[in-house]
């Protein structure tokens, strides 16, 4: 009888041993769903998110990508944001003042170390003013943070310049 509960013991531990390596895999693939890309084209897919909510002025769409976090902020040329209330009137200001938006991306560089992220890149943006239909086009670089939130990339800063202006030889 001992000897049987001794087989017995030992195939349970054997199947709880064998299971529990796939179990553990299954489960890390499905808390990186958002990241099954290769990194470059994940990070990638992450700005061309952010352009889409500037081309749009969507503040919906942009509140999915930003942390719902209060120490989120944006640092631009004009000054800091901070929360989404402030990140939310960068949205407005492009709807209310352009019709047109598009904003290009270039030189998408990243690192990111656990479960934070920067990405630097260069923009162009172009637009249309509302009050005169005036093209306008503006260009600089941007470097964005992200942090992961409940398994999901979530932008928690971004700082953006004009091109850096530079003398002959520099």
């Amino acid at each position: 009888m001992k000897s049987f509960q001794i087989r017995l013991i030992v195939i349970i531990a054997s199947m709880l041993i064998l299971i529990n390596p796939a179990y553990s895999q299954a489960e890390q693939k499905s808390l990186h769903v958002k990241n099954s890309l290769p990194d470059s084209v994940f990070f990638h897919s992450l700005v061309e998110g952010y352009a889409q909510a500037v081309d749009q002025a969507d503040t919906v769409l942009a509140s999915k990508l930003w942390s719902p976090t209060a120490e989120i902020s944006f640092i631009d040329p004009q000054g800091t944001k901070y929360g989404w209330k402030g990140i939310k009137t960068i949205y407005q200001i492009f709807k209310d003042n352009f019709t047109s938006r598009k904003l290009s991306f270039s030189d998408l560089k990243f690192a990111y170390y656990g479960d934070v992220s920067w990405l630097t890149f260069s923009w162009t943006f172009d637009s249309t003013l509302k009050t005169s239909n005036t093209p306008v086009q503006t260009k600089g670089r941007e470097t964005q943070i992200w942090r992961k939130i409940n398994y999901e990339w979530r932008l928690v800063h971004v700082h953006y310049s004009e091109i850096p202006v530079t003398g002959q030889g520099i």
